[in-house]
């Protein structure tokens, strides 16, 4: 990308990436047009997803990893291909060729050598959307690729190229003209010189989809693609005008061609003569539907008369194209499968719901629940703690995330839908969390402009359409409201009761969409040329979502009742200042005609100040438009220093917190401003290239709707905010922790081993991995589950450089009493090693406290407890962190907080604490008594042996063993000695140390002043340990002296019993 002239800026790139942002899902597949197999090993599969990259499973599509993080620039995958020559090989074609109204672009191939673990882009980076990428089948270097090319304008960089250099070379083989690019590809196996491609005349724009024209057509080529023919007037093919097409050579049998045509006689077409002369198949229309978006045929690889025909639904024939046969796939919209061509029970298939792989020709399908790549357009939260996240997915339903569970992970099982709708803008009532409207164009009967009211209470969903008129087959010339495929939704920040809607005018209701009152006049340029049926010349395809001249954004001001600000999707922005009764155009007079008013932000900290973000990109300009007025639109600034020339924007939103601190989303990536848009950096951090199509602050988190990636959270602000500072002259800084909510550990929580992990507490059936960082963090991976917050505090600091000296971290209470010290040395405890060591690299490092005080000491070996042994959590309260770099010292205050959820006051908890530290403290007293007396035994052994073959070695003996025995009566009270695993759980008898600990959960699952009944059970243990510490006193205070006073005689040192080893 080509960045803009950009004003210096005073933020740290490096300090700001440093911090986290996190996935919580929901792990419901979004869309998916390219699919591939390993041809050798039969449980990987690779998909590329529509806005979110290239995933691999490992496992036959029980779970998937992105394996293009890092290395893509863009986000859409419009083909894949894995060589059949050399599995290890993979090109990946970007942007794709299904070109819907959400399309989002590429940047051209991407070439892997090393099964994806790597890649790197090869070129044709003007193509923007590929539909087909080919592999010679001996020859992994030998690739074609088919470009579609801009589909919102013309370019050269379209119709077919080939590389014989694995993609550092490319010739431009097949051109048609700068408004056609190819569709489709197809190679022959058995003889890989004949290919057959399809070119197709398209453009979409903001009003408008045209499919099809005099440049459409099927070609061939005979010579690998030296030289090719337009055979689209041969016999047996319909007249055009052409739209798409999709060709499919039989590896089965040599001189079958199968193809499916847009056109007035569309259908499925079959040549047995290598495309010399065709036959119509099948008429079918239902094989046909919307042929600009689908039109995908496939041959099978052993059977000649088997095809399939992806649609809306999935088709297959077995009669070499007469007759279909539906087969069911987790989802519908249908667009790729590969059917591995040594076992064509063995295939995966793409859809609009995600990628599945089947092993039985498609009988049963793996699940598309495991897969982070939901298409979000909006979102909203509620006001429960923890908050819930809300939004519309495309091509599935609205949906509610939690931000966060009590099991450590976010389930698939504690998301719900809240509505059908997949397109538009979704709204809470402010009173009733459970009242969720959500705009539903293209999800849902209920006429043009489709809105639903849905009520969690009932489950029930009211159809609320402002104009509940039925339009298709219509253009929006012929509606009497016109509204676009997201058009706003928005409450009152000033009346719960007060619900707006907006087409071409902006609706009023007051009964939550029982009846709706106009407020506004036509508030966009009503322009008739623009509001034709969308499609042709060959088809039309009226689904609303190219409605134009409507109101695209719109707000209510929070500070202000009654002022307005509207933007429509045809480059004006409006605003009223007396509740709707007048409205003033206020564009900004530098903006573009005909862009698109994305997003309009209104300042938190200043009525007059708003922000605007908008797009041409459907018109092939793809600028960045960003705006800001501080007198309610009369005077503009353009504001997109430091944001690439051809990243065009989708969002924008200010800090409620810090005026001038501005997010804004692109199609590719989100920026921050620090300086109320002066000038813009980049906000990378650990986020995935996906456009951001929406931003929202919410307790002091930045959450992301991705398009492509589900949604994202950046937890607590403040540490943007104090990044802010001029750290250039420091050598360490310390970052103040914002407050932090006091949730505890999953119940039931499992340690876990291993490779994969499928249980993270009772209750939480998901699927991760752990691995340790360089230092000592864990680091938890889910696989279909979205992520929590750390369970405990994150501290932030800053090192200008690592230093040579440790670095340690000391956890304090409100009365500075220290509760805990973290070292950057190597650590060789084994707790310490769980809690992970501090880390001293340059630049902005972080450290998760788990909040815990120092646990029990330990019996070493003991297999009992091993588990169980943990420090108390700290009550909430008022608490410090100070920083220590040799000589440097720096410190902060933060607050651990309660869950509001809960009912405990500030006495249960410091009960429940003052139960947990002595429970805690008596487990260590008897640890230690348990070391001390085998410290003792040993040594009692130890001497016994050496008075071996001496004149007191009967004497010394005979008064060791009594000794000894002493010690294991004892012992064998305390702990169970034979215990040596799992086995031995319910056969062998528990002892005090284990009865003790196991009071720790009791006292510690809840936020709850302790039961009585622990109080009295643990005074039952402390009375029965400390009869047998008393023994143990007495045996060490009279045995073992007379021991001793007999070893004296024989000049043997004295014992000394120790607590540790």
């Amino acid at each position: 990308m080509t960045q803009t002239q950009s004003s210096p800026i005073g933020v740290n790139s490096e300090l700001l990436n440093g911090l986290e942002w996190r996935c919580i899902g929901p792990p419901r597949g979004g869309r998916v047009v390219a699919v591939a197999g390993d041809p050798v090993n039969p449980a990987v599969f690779y998909f590329g997803a529509c806005a979110g990259g290239v995933w691999k499973t490992y496992d036959g599509g029980t779970y998937w990893e992105n394996v293009s993080d890092g290395f893509f620039e863009t986000a859409s995958v419009g083909a894949i291909d894995v060589s059949t020559a050399d599995p290890n090989v993979i090109y990946a074609g970007m942007g794709e060729a299904c070109i819907r109204i959400d399309v989002t672009h590429g940047d051209g191939v991407y070439r892997s050598t090393d099964a994806g673990k790597s890649w790197q882009n090869m070129g044709l980076k003007d193509t923007r959307h590929i539909s087909r990428v080919r592999t010679h089948p001996q020859n992994a270097d030998l690739v074609y690729v088919a470009a579609l090319g801009h589909a919102f304008g013309p370019n050269s960089e379209r119709g077919i190229f080939r590389s014989s250099n694995g993609g550092r070379d490319w010739e431009h083989v097949l051109f048609k003209s700068e408004d056609a690019g190819a569709a489709d590809l197809s190679i022959d196996p058995n003889n890989p010189r004949n290919l057959f491609a399809s070119i197709w005349q398209t453009r979409r724009s903001f009003w408008n989809l045209s499919s099809g024209g005099p440049d459409s057509g099927l070609w061939r080529t005979t010579d690998g693609g030296d030289t090719w023919e337009d055979i689209s007037g041969n016999p047996g093919l319909p007249e055009g005008p052409l739209g798409r097409i999709g060709v499919a050579v039989s590896p089965a049998q040599a001189g079958r061609v199968y193809a499916t045509i847009e056109a007035k006689d569309c259908g499925i077409y079959r040549s047995d003569d290598n495309g010399d002369t065709w036959e119509l198949m099948s008429d079918d229309r239902d094989l046909q539907g919307r042929p600009w978006y689908y039109q995908h045929i496939f041959a099978d690889p052993q059977d000649a008369n088997t095809c399939w025909i992806l649609s809306y639904g999935a088709w297959k024939s077995i009669d070499g194209g007469k007759t279909f046969t539906q087969v069911t796939t987790p989802h519908g919209d249908n667009h790729d499968i590969w059917i591995d061509p040594n076992n064509t029970q063995r295939i995966i298939e793409g859809n609009d719901g995600g990628a599945c792989v089947s092993y039985n020709g498609g009988d049963t399908f793996s699940t598309i629940y495991n897969q982070l790549t939901s298409q979000f357009y909006h979102l909203t939260t509620d006001d429960r703690f923890p908050y819930r996240v809300y939004g519309t997915q495309q091509d599935n339903s609205a949906i509610s995330v939690p931000s966060r569970t009590v099991k450590g992970a976010i389930p698939w099982g504690d998301c719900y839908t809240v509505g059908s709708s997949e397109s538009g803008y979704i709204a809470l009532h402010p009173d009733d969390p459970n009242i969720v409207v959500s705009g539903a164009v293209g999800s849902s009967p209920g006429g043009g402009g489709n809105m639903l009211r849905y009520d969690h209470k009932t489950g029930q969903v009211r159809i609320i359409t402002v104009w509940p008129e039925l339009n298709t087959g219509y253009g929006a010339e012929n509606m009497k409201y016109r509204f676009q495929w997201t058009y706003p939704i928005q409450f009152s920040p000033h009346n719960p009761d007060v619900l707006y809607a907006t087409g071409n005018i902006v609706f009023r209701s007051t009964d939550q969409g029982s009846s709706w009152e106009p407020i506004s006049p036509d508030l966009t340029r009503n322009d008739p040329t623009k509001m034709q049926p969308s499609g042709g010349p060959v088809t039309l395809d009226t689904s609303g979502a190219e409605t134009y001249c409507t109101i695209f954004a719109f707000v209510e001001s929070a500070q202000e009742a009654g002022v307005f600000w509207a933007g429509s999707d045809d480059g004006l922005v409006n605003i009223s200042r007396d509740g709707g009764e007048t409205w003033t155009n206020i564009t900004p007079p530098t903006l573009p005609e005909w862009s698109q008013i994305a997003a309009i932000e209104l300042s938190p900290h200043d009525p007059a100040t708003a922000y605007v973000a908008a797009t041409k990109y459907k018109l092939d300009d793809t600028r960045p438009l960003l705006y800001r007025t501080n007198d309610y639109g009369a005077s503009w600034s353009e504001i997109i220093n430091g944001i690439p020339e051809d990243d065009f924007t989708r969002s924008v939103r200010e800090d409620p917190n810090q005026a001038g601190l501005l997010f804004a989303g692109t199609e590719t990536s989100l920026y921050v401003s620090f300086n109320a848009g002066d000038s813009w950096q980049k906000f990378k951090a650990n986020l995935p290239v996906v456009p951001f199509y929406d931003l929202l602050i919410k307790d002091d988190d930045l959450i992301a709707a991705t398009h492509g990636r589900s949604f994202w959270i950046l937890d607590d602000l403040s540490q943007v905010r104090q990044l802010a500072a001029d750290l250039s002259g420091e050598s360490v800084h310390l970052l103040k922790p914002g407050t932090k909510v006091r949730l505890g550990a999953p119940f039931g929580g499992r340690r876990p081993s291993g490779g994969k992990n499928y249980q993270l507490s009772l209750g939480a059936a998901v699927t991760y991995t752990e691995s340790k960082n360089s230092s000592g963090e864990t680091v938890r991976k889910f696989l279909d589950a979205g992520q929590n917050p750390p369970g405990g505090l994150r501290v932030n600091y800053y090192l200008a450089e690592a230093p040579d000296s440790e670095a340690t971290l000391t956890f304090m209470d409100s009365e500075g009493n220290e509760i805990k010290t973290f070292s950057s040395a190597e650590l060789e405890n084994e707790d310490e090693r769980r809690d992970g060591r501090v880390a001293a690299a340059a630049g902005l490092n972080h450290f998760d406290w788990n909040l815990r005080y120092p646990p029990a000491n330990r019996v070493p070996g003991d297999k009992t407890t091993e588990d169980s042994i943990i420090g108390p959590l700290s009550p909430p309260g008022a608490y410090s962190v100070r920083l220590t770099v040799g000589d440097e010292s720096q410190t902060q205050n933060f607050d651990l907080v309660k869950n509001p959820n809960v009912e405990a006051t500030q006495e249960d908890f410091d009960a429940q604490f003052a139960m947990l530290l002595q429970l805690r403290d008596k487990v260590s007293e008897t640890h230690d008594n348990i070391n001390r007396l085998r410290s003792a035994r040993t040594q009692v052994a130890e001497w016994a042996k050496r008075a071996e073959d001496s004149a007191a070695e009967e004497a010394v003996s005979a008064s060791a063993d009594a000794l000894k025995q002493q010690f294991t009566d004892i012992e064998s009270e305390l702990i169970q000695t034979e215990y040596r695993g799992a086995r031995d759980r319910l056969t062998l008898p528990v002892k005090l140390n284990a009865k003790l600990l196991g009071l720790v959960p009791v006292v510690a699952a809840a936020d709850f002043r302790p039961p009585q009944q622990t109080y009295e059970v643990f005074a039952q243990y402390t009375e029965e340990l400390d009869a047998q510490f008393q023994a143990l006193q007495s045996v060490i205070d009279n045995e073992l002296s007379e021991f001793e006073n007999l070893l004296a005689e024989l000049q043997i040192p004295t014992i000394v019993p120790r607590t540790t080893p």
